[in-house]
């Protein structure tokens, strides 16, 4: 009985990181808002370390593509204009290679069209209300120049274990100006709602 119980999660377990895996294919993919835009390009194969090229496109003939090293592997792509000066920025979708698929966002501006540069997101956990019960599960999308952010809340079931709750949280973030120079997200409202039934 032991054995059998012990086959089934590792069944699972093989069902879902496979499943994980196939989410995560190649990038390759350009975006363009107006005649501007990036070409974002990775192989997404290695959880851990990934190279990751970003191309200008349509920006003056000075500007270069950046190539990096990326810890995780990107799921989606979106580009908007987030900082409204006319010219368009691009986020991308980082996730751990852990089955709870924690998220980050990577994001970069485009300086007049003249080069890129990078968009600081905040760590949840350095806000103690936003991430009171996160275990990650972060699902990302833009809508309307903000960028959206929700996963299911955890509450603890024994000094142990947690589980989700029912309850999602959804956080709002608005690019805005640093201090001396540069943008960030910053957390603009967040709020909670009841999980439909599937």
């Amino acid at each position: 009985m032991l054995l059998n119980r012990y086959l089934l999660v590792m069944i699972v377990g093989l069902f879902t990181m496979t499943a994980l895996n196939a989410q995560y294919r190649r990038i390759d993919t350009t975006m363009r808002v107006g005649k501007a835009g990036y070409r974002v390009f990775c192989t997404n194969k290695n959880p851990e370390k990934n190279n990751l090229s970003i191309t200008p496109v349509g920006f003056e003939s000075g500007s270069r593509e950046v190539t990096l090293e990326l810890k995780g592997r990107i799921l989606a792509t979106e580009s908007d204009d987030l900082n409204n000066d006319g010219f368009p920025d691009l986020v991308l979708y980082v996730y751990s290679s852990d089955v709870n698929g924690y998220g980050k966002v990577f994001g970069v501006y485009s300086d007049k069209n003249q080069g890129i540069r990078p968009i600081i997101f905040p760590d949840i956990m350095d806000d103690v209300k936003l991430s009171a019960g996160y275990k990650g599960h972060d699902e990302y999308s833009l809508v309307e120049g903000n960028l959206m952010r929700r996963f299911p809340v955890y509450q603890k079931v024994d000094s142990v274990n947690t589980a989700p709750n029912g309850i999602m949280r959804q956080i709002q973030y608005r690019v805005v100006p640093m201090e001396p120079e540069g943008f960030k997200f910053k957390v603009l409202r967040s709020f909670e709602f009841k999980k439909p039934q599937s």
